[in-house]
């Protein structure tokens, strides 16, 4: 099965920033939140490491309103990547499995009968790239500088890698998402 690092961007290759820039850099759009809705509309399962989780489990409550594809991603179910937290986790649907991460993602790729995808995790997904088990890299790229804000460079630590770009699409005319099928590089 195919396994997808889905991320969000900078322009200038951050994946985070500290100040007031608030979700999706201010950026989004119907276009784009259309397209992020029909992405995570399908049968899937994330994968995801403990940071993302733990950082996205409070948002689990009730009367949470995030937008479509975050409550699709929320009902997903998800296998978290984690040493130190346990079981029962709040998320409904979730499982931890506490081995080798590429390991457990080989199996799952090899076992799973609908899509693995990611959203974030950059530490798991800069460890899956080098192992060579992510199938698609989807990055969307907001339209952002924050040299001064910026913080987790999305590539930071990966080996070389030549990209073939797959597909490229821009929503609400200043938002990209760039879909590239990456090939260690040597």
């Amino acid at each position: 099965m195919t396994y997808t690092f889905d991320i969000f961007s900078t322009l200038d290759g951050f994946a985070n920033h500290n100040g007031d820039w608030g979700g999706y850099w201010g950026k989004q759009g119907p276009e784009f939140l259309s397209h992020r809705a029909a992405a995570y509309r399908g049968p899937l399962r994330m994968v995801l490491g403990a940071r993302t989780y733990s950082s996205n489990a409070p948002f689990l409550g009730s009367g949470f309103e995030g937008d479509e594809w975050i409550r699709s991603m929320f009902g997903a179910p998800v296998t978290v990547l984690s040493r130190r937290l346990t079981e029962p986790l709040d998320w409904p649907g979730t499982t931890i499995e506490a081995g080798d991460p590429v390991e457990v993602v080989r199996r799952l790729k090899a076992s799973s009968e609908v899509p693995l995808r990611s959203h974030g995790s950059l530490m798991l997904n800069r460890a899956l790239l080098n192992a060579g088990l992510v199938d698609f890299i989807e990055l969307t790229v907001f339209p952002v500088l924050s040299g001064e804000t910026g913080v987790d460079r999305v590539f930071d630590g990966v080996a070389d890698f030549d990209l073939e770009l797959v597909e490229a699409r821009t929503f609400d005319g200043h938002t990209q998402v760039l879909t590239y099928r990456p090939t260690r590089h040597g």
